[in-house]
């Protein structure tokens, strides 16, 4: 029985919050990722959802996923193995800087359907997925903190609090995948970075780079436009 209800609980739907909560959650997301000073530590979440999306992808592709690294300054690394050319390579290689906005439209996507405990559940579902891999202790601690707070919220609190926090999470997605895509540009446009995802797509694809950063740009702007329709309910 007790099972069947958990069943029920996560492959139900829970009542849509009010629409001042939508919004100040999407303020509240905005409000960490524009400064500077609250960015830097919440990036780290951003940095969790790129090398996931690297590694997720490399699994699908059939290459072989050794190992993924997070650092203290949210820069990461996915290493897999498999033909370092070839469709599976790109698109492993592409998958980092789309995966946060492409999590969060697929979160928004959950969440306008009123699945926002399936949300929670997959969420940490992909987070303890993803730990089996990580090979260093700031990434261990990064991945389990941040597991270790959805997997509380859905057990511990009532809908309301799921609902604010859920939305928070889809909200700094899809907004927080739109910052890193103008960091790069910015880098680039320095000289640095030179081995960046974009780099490294243009050496295997002998398109520009700068057309990868255009493609980037592309996927998280469409993103936070369809995602924060889906959230507001329009």
């Amino acid at each position: 029985m007790a099972t069947t209800k958990i069943l029920d609980d996560v492959l139900g739907t829970q009542p849509a919050p009010e629409l001042w909560l939508v919004v100040a959650t999407g303020l509240a997301a905005l409000l960490v990722t524009v400064p500077n000073l609250l960015w830097r530590p919440a990036r780290n979440a951003v940095t969790i959802a790129h090398e996931g999306g690297h590694g997720l992808v490399a699994l699908l592709t059939g290459r072989r996923l050794e190992a993924i690294r997070l650092h203290s300054d949210t820069s990461g690394l996915t290493v897999s193995r498999g033909r370092p050319t070839g469709p599976g390579m790109i698109l492993t290689a592409a998958a980092g800087y789309t995966a946060p906005s492409l999590l969060g439209l697929g979160g928004a996507w959950l969440l306008a359907a009123h699945r926002i405990t399936l949300l929670l559940w997959v969420a940490t579902a992909l987070l303890i997925l993803m730990l089996l891999m990580v090979r260093n202790a700031y990434g261990v601690l990064s991945v389990v903190v941040t597991g270790g707070a959805f997997l509380l919220v859905s057990w511990l609190t009532d809908p309301g609090v799921q609902a604010a926090f859920a939305y928070a999470a889809v909200w700094f997605l899809l907004l927080g995948g739109v910052r890193p895509v103008f960091e790069l540009q910015a880098k680039r446009r320095r000289g640095e970075a030179r081995d960046s995802d974009a780099d490294q797509l243009a050496r295997l694809t002998h398109a520009p780079a700068g057309a990868w950063v255009f493609l980037f740009h592309a996927v998280s702007l469409s993103s936070l436009i369809g995602g924060g329709r889906w959230l507001l309910g329009l």
